[in-house]
């Protein structure tokens, strides 16, 4: 008998060695203060009012979050991560009745062959173009571009997707996932694809990516808004800037995203994007529109404490569905970053926004102004008008 429990030891310290695993818990808790110049409902070109209010996760959504390995053998380890965001003002779920909104996935990743994984994740084109993206500085809710219509920014992730990412050889990354739909008959319906290359080389880094997003069809064969496999069904930044192409059959993404550092002190970021909203049966606008943007931020470090940036970015629409004055946006933003410590810091933003030219209105239909939705923060109440001013201050802090 006791031969048994000691073989049944050893052999439980090998297995231990062997399969050594390790878990993380980790989170961020932000919290600031808002101004708004024009506040109004999604949808609505009157009554705009400005406000003051209190915001969570302005720098940084607030969240926390699992994620950990265990070593396979040979190099191989099996990763998870799951990670639940929530209103730091209010306690409530980010997402309601999705437990772990932000991430929550399951892996395998290997030095040699790379990682893959499955389960509701960001897509490729995100993942290597975001070190570049204008949130990394100016962050989502101001600094994201107009109404974040080209998902640079981390609202959109997905369900039911598989993920493959190279390693870097000779600084080259590639990554392509797919998400499945699920629609009985249809393999296309409410699925989501992309694929995205990214190149870094010393102080320079570019990369370029593609992003599609299949809408399912209703039982008459209609394209339904709200029906790709994101956030509990929604689609990917709807805002004042493109509130009238819910009803697309799909939306497509092409992207670049690059910069390059000069010194420690100073870097400087790009961006370009061209976001098309495809019609298909019974969709209430008729012909594709598409909405370019250009963009740049430079990022100053004068202190070792305090980080600096300022960014412009530049939107404009094409003419089509009657409209002859298409919809164009520039926004202006700045950002200061004090650092308390490793972990905790204290923010400021400023962002202002001027919109021209005309848009379809949420019916899909009629043609309006356009008016100013200022980064992502504001997607649930843009302004009333064509300008905006919005500023906010707050503090984050990093376990």
């Amino acid at each position: 008998m006791k031969k048994v429990i000691a073989t049944s030891a050893l052999g439980l310290v090998a297995l231990g060695a062997h399969a050594q695993s390790s878990v993380t818990l980790y989170g961020i808790v932000d919290t600031g203060i808002g101004y708004q110049s024009s506040q109004t409902s999604l949808g609505s070109t009157s009554g705009g009012r400005s406000v003051i209010k209190m915001l969570n996760g302005i720098w940084a959504g607030s969240r926390f979050g699992l994620k950990g390995s265990e070593d396979l053998g040979g190099g191989t380890k099996a990763i998870f991560q799951l990670e639940e965001g929530f209103n730091s003002a209010t306690g409530a779920q980010a997402v309601s009745g999705l437990a772990f909104n932000r991430q929550a996935y399951v892996g395998v990743a290997n030095p040699t062959y790379g990682t893959f994984t499955a389960g509701r994740q960001y897509t490729s084109y995100y993942t290597l173009l975001s070190p570049y993206s204008p949130t990394t500085w100016l962050t989502g809710a101001y600094g994201a571009h107009p109404g974040d219509i080209d998902s640079l920014d981390t609202v959109y992730r997905v369900n039911n997707s598989l993920v493959y990412t190279s390693p870097s050889m000779y600084g080259l990354t590639v990554s392509g996932s797919y998400a499945l739909g699920g629609v009985a008959g249809s393999t296309n319906a409410g699925s989501t694809y992309s694929a995205a290359i990214q190149y870094l080389n010393g102080p320079f880094g570019i990369a370029a990516g593609y992003q599609r997003i299949n809408n399912a069809a209703s039982g008459g064969g209609a394209w339904d808004a709200n029906s790709t496999t994101s956030n509990a069904g929604a689609q990917a930044g709807v805002s004042g800037i493109n509130n009238g192409y819910q009803t697309a059959q799909a939306q497509q993404r092409v992207a670049v995203t690059g910069g390059y550092a000069f010194s420690a002190q100073w870097d400087v970021s790009f961006s370009y994007s061209n976001v098309q909203y495809i019609p298909g049966i019974n969709s209430k606008f008729h012909n594709e529109a598409i909405f370019n943007t250009a963009g740049a931020v430079l990022h100053f470090k004068p202190l070792t404490v305090l980080d600096l940036a300022a960014g412009y970015s530049y939107t404009r629409a094409t003419q089509s569905n009657g409209i002859s004055s298409s919809a164009r946006y520039q926004q202006f933003n700045l950002s200061q970053y004090y650092s308390l410590s490793k972990r905790t810091g204290l923010y400021a933003l400023e962002a202002y926004q001027r919109a021209g030219g005309q848009t379809i209105g949420t019916n899909g239909t009629s043609i309006i102004n356009a008016t100013a939705d200022i980064g992502d923060g504001q997607n649930s109440a843009p302004s009333s008008s064509r300008s905006q001013f919005a500023a906010g201050v707050g503090i984050i802090h990093r376990f």
